[in-house]
């Protein structure tokens, strides 16, 4: 039986069967009783989006510190969970990247004996996101390990374009899949009280992504963002339809980026201001004072930052919809008894499956994938939206 960390692991069996034997393995190092030869420095966790990938690598980064394995209970297991334990090293990009600055920092910092006495733990979410200078820093950190260090990266799949060829050839993979609909929702409905037949059509919805399955259920906001999008394969009739809709879904993932940083980007201000002896006399007041203003700036360029992630992400999970409409689209005209991701759009589905053809779908198909590349390499929204709803007019009826 596994630890029960790893409970919180939705569909991924074999996965946690890997992680237990290391976990297991490694408090045999920290015991001095066995060789622990299951455990290794490096791990990279892959797998699509809402697999669980980072909520993976907390788990086992809460196993690897539990004096108990893994119980789930104790202080290191809550503190590692809510990300305050001493000796585990969270590095989530606020922005479009990490840079080599920040890695070098965690690199440094990832060498100090643990406080724990057990292991230093470095997380880094979005390891795709790392800067070619990054990617270095790390690896020469990984290549000369601490014996007590562990680096664990998440990235969506093993390819270079996402993760380096000898940062990942140092590195342990462990691969996570798509967990079931209905295991979605059974952890929706146990874990969060959710009415089980909003559970399950918030699974089936999100296409088994959990975090997004539990923010449909919870979060009117994004029901209704969601119903805009999947409107839009049938305004796409015209040019003023392609345009308007276009620009539809680049306010939505602007107002949802002003939301956020209305939340966020002043209390931040107000704390840093304060960390910084704002509004102080004295001698040594105004060196602080302009101190406090080169601070204020790089903060202000974090939170520009932050808010075009925050829109880009947005716009990648209306695009992910689109993907799942045209997917259901392909399989009516193909006959096929799979079940749709958007069962409840399926009149929908089926009035674009009579209006187009299998190669157009194929290509509309090509052309989303595209337009989230094309956002990735920091192509402007509006220019890539609008060329993706023009690509998808619907032919005449």
């Amino acid at each position: 039986m596994s630890a029960p960390v790893f409970d919180q692991l939705v569909g991924q069996d074999a996965a946690i069967g890997v992680l237990d034997h290391a976990s297991r393995a490694a408090g045999e190092i920290v015991r001095g009783d066995g060789p622990g030869t299951a455990m290794t420095h490096a791990w990279l966790f892959v797998g699509p989006p809402g697999s669980g990938r980072s909520t993976a690598a907390r788990a086992f980064a809460q196993a690897l510190q539990c004096e108990f394995g893994g119980c789930g209970q104790c202080a290191d297991c809550h503190t590692v969970k809510v990300g305050t334990h001493a000796d585990v090293h969270i590095v989530t990009p606020e922005g479009l990247s990490i840079s080599v600055r920040e890695m070098r920092e965690i690199v440094r910092v990832s060498a100090f004996q643990p406080t724990g006495q057990r292991w230093q733990i470095v997380i880094i979410e979005d390891a795709d996101r790392l800067t070619e200078g990054a990617s270095n820093a790390l690896l020469k950190a990984i290549e000369e390990p601490s014996p007590h260090t562990v680096f664990l990266l998440c990235a969506p799949t093993t390819h270079p374009d996402d993760v380096s060829v000898t940062v990942r050839s140092r590195c342990r993979v462990v691969s996570l899949r798509t967990p079931p609909a209905d295991d979605v929702a059974r952890v929706l409905i146990e874990r969060d009280g959710i009415d089980p037949e909003l559970a399950q059509w918030a699974a089936h919805a999100a296409q088994g992504h959990i975090g997004r399955a539990k923010r449909l259920a919870t979060d009117e906001v994004a029901r209704n963002r969601r119903e805009t999008v999947l409107a839009v394969p049938l305004r796409l009739t015209s040019m003023q339809g392609c345009l308007e809709a276009a620009d539809e879904l680049i306010e939505a993932a602007e107002s949802e980026a002003r939301a956020i940083s209305e939340a966020l980007d002043e209390p931040e201000r107000e704390s840093l201001s304060q960390s910084l002896g704002a509004g102080g006399t004295g001698k040594g007041a105004g060196t602080a004072a302009r101190g406090m203003a080169g601070a204020l700036r790089e903060l202000e360029r974090k939170q520009k930052t932050r808010a075009t992630r925050v829109q880009r992400d947005s716009l990648d999970r209306a695009l992910v919809d689109l993907t799942g409409f045209y997917r259901d689209v392909l399989l009516v005209q193909v006959g096929s008894d799979v079940e749709l991701s958007h069962a409840d759009h399926e009149r929908q589905v089926r009035e674009v499956a009579d209006r187009v053809g299998q190669d157009w779908v194929l290509r509309g198909l090509d052309q989303i994938v595209a337009t989230r590349t094309a956002l990735e390499t920091n192509v402007k929204p509006k220019f890539a939206i609008t060329a993706l709803t023009t690509a998808l007019r619907l032919p005449r009826a």
